[in-house]
């Protein structure tokens, strides 16, 4: 099946919304602290209204899930996914690495995915079955095979005490040629355009998830959960180069 429709609508939201995002910082960002301590801004809320009054009148419908409140249930088996602002934190002190995520789902399978960053203007794509673009030129990962050659990347490495693994993780990241940790959806792509091998992410909502997931499963990537499923709902993610999964399995503690 052909998204070209879809495709074409989304990365024109997209750019509307990576405007609206800029003009927000340009004249002045309001902040509050939601209940998890994340930021949001007044241009988060603006950026996802903008995306649901787009989705409602191009696909009146199609359902919307979106990080900020957004959710309308719709009839046709479709659901638009939405995170307006990725990387509010970076979006607030003034970089240039935060992005808009919007995935289009059908029957629970994000087909669809766009991952803009209008600060760079930079957008990467990808449909099912129709291959991943950055800006027009086709993405690969990389065919590099030995995690002493690869560059990891890893969220949240604040909250990394935190986690059942923390242990083992030092030692773990300690295998690869380099890491970064520049923010969830700027590391998966670098995975995507084969800048990077691996990405580890722990803790993540579907909205972080749906657009990236696309993306890298048209990339050539392996894409799954910490239990070893191809999710957007399991809370956390693992993308890597196919040479690496057998090692990314094995520090999750699945089969390899």
């Amino acid at each position: 099946m052909s998204f070209e429709r879809e495709l074409r609508f989304a990365q024109d939201a997209a750019r509307r919304a990576g405007q609206l995002a800029l003009d927000y910082r340009q004249r002045g960002v309001v902040a509050e602290d939601k209940p998890d301590d994340s930021p949001v801004t007044n241009a988060d809320k603006a950026c996802e209204k903008l995306f649901v009054s787009l989705i409602e009148e191009a696909f009146p419908n199609d359902g919307i899930l979106g990080e900020e409140g957004a959710a309308r249930d719709g009839a046709s088996g479709r659901r638009w996914i939405i995170d307006p602002i990725d990387g509010t934190r970076d979006f607030l002190r003034g970089n240039r690495m935060f992005c808009h995520l919007l995935a289009l789902e059908a029957d629970g399978e994000s087909v669809v995915g766009i991952v803009y960053f209008p600060a760079l203007d930079e957008m990467y794509w990808a449909t099912k079955g129709g291959g991943a673009f950055r800006d027009g030129s086709p993405i690969r990962v990389s065919t590099i095979a030995s995690v002493s050659r690869s560059v990891g990347c890893f969220n949240s490495l604040n909250n990394a005490w935190r986690r059942p693994d923390a242990g083992k993780l030092l030692p773990f990241m300690s295998k690869f040629w380099a890491v970064r940790c520049l923010g969830g959806a700027l590391d998966a792509m670098l995975v995507c355009a084969g800048h990077a091998e691996f990405w580890l992410e722990p803790s993540v909502k579907p909205w972080d998830l749906a657009a990236i997931r696309v993306v890298g499963l048209e990339a050539g990537a392996r894409y799954f959960d910490y239990t070893g499923t191809d999710t957007i709902y399991g809370g956390n993610a693992v993308m890597c180069v196919p040479a690496l999964e057998p090692l990314a399995r094995e520090f999750l503690g699945l089969a390899v």
